[in-house]
Parts: C-alpha cells; structure tokens; sequence
C-alpha cells in the first residue's frame, strides 16, 4: 500500500557497479549453490564483447568471473535465461545473440563454472534473437525454451523440447509460423489451469501473441483480446499479481524507434480475458520502455514494478512505480537517487545482501554508436520496519528449480486477510530474470497463517503458520513442513569444531543417496545466516569446509534440507 517513500542507496566502488558495457540482460541467480543470488550481466557490443558474472560473497561484496566460456565467448549477446535443465541441482544457462551468431547453451558443472555445449540445442546457427525463456510447457519435469527473433531473412521464433542429457528438439507447429519481430517471451500460467501459457511481445507496429496451452503439448492462439488487439511497437511483458486477487496480470512496455508510446497494463479478469486498466501514471507515462520486472521492493504486501527505458531522444528517465494495494501504481520519484539513465535496457529484482529487502540491478547500453559504454546501475535497498518472507523451491516430480511453481501466502496485513501470489519465471521481462526466490512483504503483520504450493507436477502442497523474516526451503512432496526431520538417521550431520571461531566443518552422513540438498545455518531467531547447495550425493561421509569469520558470537543451528527429507537441527556455538 502507497506510503512513504522506500530509499535505496546507489552501489559504487564494486565491480558490479563499476564496469563499463553495452549490457543487455540482467539475471539475479545463484550459479554456485551458496544461497546467496549472483549477477549474470550479458553485452551486446556489435562485433562482439565478453559477458560478465559477478559472484555474491555477502554484504554486497561482489567479485567477477575471469575465466570460464560463459565469460568469454565474445558475442553480440542480447537475452540470457537460466534454470536446471538437466535436474541436477544447479543452474544452466541459455544465451542467445543477434547480428548472425549462434545462440549458446552453457551446461553448470555444479560450482558455477560453465561448460559449452555447442550441439545441446540444435538448429539456432546464425541468428538475430532477442531473448529467451525456460519453461516446462508439457509438464515432464523438463524445461523446455522459447526463443524471439527480430531479424534475418526469418523472423520466426523457436521452440526447443527437452529431451533429457541436455538435448533438445526443434518443434514446428502452425503457432510458429509467425513471421513478425518479436522480442519478450514469457511463460505463466495466466487461467490458472495447472499448465505455462506463453506471452510474446511483437515490436514495428504488430499485435502482441498470446498462446495459451491447450494441456496437450500445443497452444491456441488468442483473439479478440486486449492484449492481442492493440497495435503498437512491444518490447517488454511482465506477469503478476497487482491486485492480490489469485490471478496474474500482464504489464506490456513499448516503444517506437526514439519516439515514446505509452505502457500498458492488462487486468486478468479471472476468465481467461484482460481489460485494459483505469486510466494512470503507468498507462500514459510515454517511456521508450525496454526491461521491466514486478517487484514489491517496499515490503507492504503488493508489487510494485520498475521499467527501464533507453533508446529515446533527449534525457531518459526510468520509472519506478508504487502499488496502492488495489493496483492502482504512482511514480515514485523519490526513493531511487537518480532516475537518470544514459540508455537501460534489461532490469532485475532480488535481495543481493539478504536483509529481506529487494536490491535492483539496471543493465545499461550504449543510445548510439559514438556514445560511451556505460556501468550497470546497482540500487540497494535501505530495508524498513515492514516483514517479509522469502521462499526457495526444490522440485522433485517437477523441474528442479521448480520454474512455472504458484505460491500463494496468507497473512493478515492492516487488518485484513491478504492472499499474495508469486509464480517462479526464469523470464521476468524483456532481458531480465528475477531471483528464483519468491519474496513475500507483509507490513506489520507478524504472522503467516498459510502457504500454499501449486508445482508444475500438478501437486499441491501447504505449509501452516510460518514466522516472518526468515527464507525457508520447501522440497516438493515433504508432508507438511521443511523442518521435519527423517527418522533412523538416514540425514544425519555434525560440525567441528564446536564452539567454532573462524571456519567449521560439516559432516554429513546419508544412508540414502539424494539429488539435492542445502545446508542451512540459521540464528538464534531462526533467520537463515548462511546456506550452501549441495547436489547428487551418494550413500556415505562427507565433509564439507565453510568460512565463518563474518558471523557473529552467538548460538546457531545447523541442518540439511534435501529431496528425501531433512536431517535433524544440530546446535552449534560460536
């Protein structure tokens, strides 16, 4: 709900903050399986430019990649979306290029190191793509992508099957065949029929395309709509719920070629139809909008939305919208230090210092071809007195990262029972991907009173009263709740030494081999402090070796959260 202004301080003195680049996309994941979301920025530089990823150490200490493919390839990149595409625990990444070059697929090795595999995802040789989007759209446990392209004597776009070990086939289908300049993909499951549905901008004056999935492996395309009727340039699409009612609406960013045009955004009527909403700030703000992403960066119970613009004559502001609670946004022009932007293009949203507030990381790019290449803009937010929950999916029957998951909280916020949705996208909006981790602000509410799970797989999974102000670890198909713990010790751990000072060593023993696990340490208060990913272990000992000179004194617990369960919480002192 709309109040006072939230601030942000801007990130300097970082190489986050201070390389320069012709940066096109932004995606706030964690790479290394650590549980502390890391920055992968991609460049666009015609003729080609290395890409960057930037490792979170904490405390917004950020330290770049050197070495390794992902960060050395020297393409044109423009869009990059990352999920497990192999269910192996760790993140996988695809990147795609413009100016005639092929599109990469980069396979995790499990540490954040990448490993390119040029045959993974046949047919994209020489092509002009926009951006890219993992989704599971026939429910196997696989993601699948969707690929945009704007240029070339072939403007089709591409959808790619996964078919297991990394390999994925080309799909041709009549929904295919259109052949007009495309830019956003985005899955979401807008009629809330238990499968992704696909959303794709359409740039050059063409109706948008909206594909919603018939259950069986194909889409229809709909019609008469407000969001495939209007005619106008589209760049960016994000899905959300702004009017906390159970479904997602549909924000659409658009701009001509250095002229402004008017957003918009769509309400989800609950039918399966839109409207076009009230006439506001976000319906006639007139931006060259590129990269946008829902986000509710005050903790106040609803989203709030930033669009970064670029591309356009004269000073470029970007904008910054606060959510009144009924979906009704106002620009904020107040809790960003400067709005200013030499030329943005892809933006995305997560908590970098894992205070509970959301940072906000702008990908900045050159307007022309004689302007200078500039850094990326790095926000950090300044937190408030408002609770928040944040909430890490492991999918089991569903894809591991669990993308294309709904979960809906309750909780009571200003006197009245609210219900937030939040889906997990590896698409945020055009050039951008959100954290994985689903963030949840409450105001002054102290309590959780439900949680409620829909994954890919078509489970269904609640969680009773929760407490705020933690992240918890939800593993698809536990019974009721992350902190039970498996009987006869088929999850047992130890640490040592204890009490500890600079470093401790964690000794698990499982008698069960599992997919995917994460060591958590958590506070005296329950706050996770720290957490590390840990994948495809087999049966027996293992030791593990943690720095933690920056925790302070105090009494802490330790456990493991994994496919097959959770091991009992071990006290630990330092």
């Amino acid at each position: 709900m709309a109040g006072l202004a939230q601030q942000f301080t801007q990130l300097s003195n970082s190489p986050l903050s201070d390389t320069p680049g012709d940066s096109r996309s932004v995606n706030i994941v964690d790479v290394n399986g650590d549980g502390l979301d890391d920055v992968f920025i991609s460049n666009g530089l015609q003729g080609g430019q290395n890409n960057e990823l930037y490792l979170n150490f904490g405390n917004s200490v950020f330290s770049a990649v050197q070495s390794g493919p992902i960060v050395q390839d020297n393409s044109p990149s423009d869009g990059t979306t990352f999920a497990d595409t192999d269910n192996d625990g760790d993140l996988d990444a695809y990147m795609v290029t413009w100016y005639g070059q092929p599109n990469f697929f980069y396979r995790n090795n499990g540490s954040g190191t990448f490993t390119h595999l040029p045959n993974a995802v046949a047919g994209t040789t020489g092509t002009h793509s926009e951006t890219a989007a993992f989704g599971d759209y026939d429910n196997d446990g696989l993601v699948d992508v969707y690929v945009t392209n704007s240029g070339g004597d072939d403007l089709r776009d591409f959808l790619y099957r996964n078919t297991g070990n990394n390999s994925f086939v080309k799909i041709n289908a009549a929904y295919l065949n259109e052949n007009t300049a495309s830019r956003s993909a985005n899955w979401a499951d807008y009629d809330n029929d238990g499968d992704l549905d696909l959303f794709i901008t359409r740039e050059s004056e063409h109706i948008n395309t909206l594909l919603r999935n018939n259950g069986n492996g194909g889409f229809a395309k709909v019609n008469n709509d407000p969001v495939t009727t209007e005619v106008l340039s589209s760049i960016t699409a994000s899905w959300g719920d702004v009017n906390n009612d159970g479904f997602l609406d549909l924000f659409v960013g658009n701009s001509g070629n250095f002229a402004p045009q008017n957003n918009r955004l769509f309400i989800n009527n609950g039918n399966g139809g839109f409207t076009v909403a009230a006439p506001g700030e976000i319906n006639s703000d007139g931006g060259c909008s590129f990269g946008s992403a829902f986000s509710d960066y005050d903790n106040d119970g609803d989203l709030d939305l930033f669009v970064a613009n670029g591309y356009c004559s004269g000073v470029t502001n970007n904008f910054l919208y606060q959510n009144d609670g009924t979906g009704v946004f106002t620009r904020d022009l107040t809790s960003l230090p400067s709005y200013v932007t030499p030329c943005s293009y892809g933006a995305a949203w997560g908590d970098l210092n894992e205070d509970g507030f959301q940072d906000l990381v702008i990908a900045n790019c050159k307007r022309n071809s004689a302007a200078a290449q500039p850094n990326h803009t790095v926000f950090m937010n300044n937190g408030n007195n408002n609770h928040w929950l944040k909430i890490k999916l492991i999918g089991v029957v569903s894809n591991q990262a669990a993308i294309g998951a709904q979960i809906r909280v309750t909780a009571s916020i200003n006197g009245q029972s609210v219900t937030q949705l939040r889906d997990i996208s590896a698409q945020s909006g055009y050039c951008g991907q959100n954290s994985l981790t689903a963030h949840f602000g409450f105001g002054a509410g102290t309590q959780i009173d439900s949680i409620a799970i829909k994954w890919p797989s078509g489970q269904l999974q609640s969680l009773g009263i929760t407490a705020v102000n933690q992240t918890i670890t939800v593993v698809e198909g536990q019974p009721s709740s992350v902190n039970s713990p498996l009987p006869n010790n088929v999850l047992a751990i130890r640490a040592t030494p204890n009490p500890f000072s600079d470093s401790l060593n964690w000794i698990l023993v499982n008698e069960k081999p599992f997919r995917q696990g994460r060591f958590e340490l958590m506070d005296a208060q329950g706050k996770v402090v720290f957490s590390k990913g840990v994948a495809q272990l087999t049966a027996g000992s293992h030791t593990f070796h943690f720095p933690t000179a920056h925790l302070p004194s105090g009494v802490y617990s330790l456990r493991l959260i994994s496919n097959i369960g959770a091991s009992e919480a071990v006290k630990v002192i330092k």
